[in-house]
């Protein structure tokens, strides 16, 4: 079951179990739309692609709960960039 982690790994934008903003990459790592957009779409951390994160429906939050877990690690961007030119 995917965590639906609450903030962009990035920037730290708050991302809401419904938000539409909300990206996720194969190992769940959380970025906002705009964030994916500056990655170039690739995940600095497994050099996947993104898919938009589902939304756990209202009803079910109770009894499967988001998680409140903050994973906050800015990319250095020029070193992302570097690492995509290499590749």
């Amino acid at each position: 079951m995917l965590e639906i982690r609450p903030t962009c790994e990035h920037c730290n934008t708050a991302l809401p179990f419904d938000s539409k903003d909300a990206m996720i990459c194969t190992f769940e790592c959380t970025f906002c739309k705009d964030c994916v957009e500056l990655l170039r779409e690739v995940c600095p951390n497994c050099g996947g692609n993104f898919s938009e994160r589902p939304i756990r429906p209202k009803q079910l939050l109770e009894k499967y709960p988001v998680s409140t877990k903050v994973v906050f690690k800015p990319v250095d961007l020029e070193k992302h960039y570097k690492n995509l030119v290499s590749e």
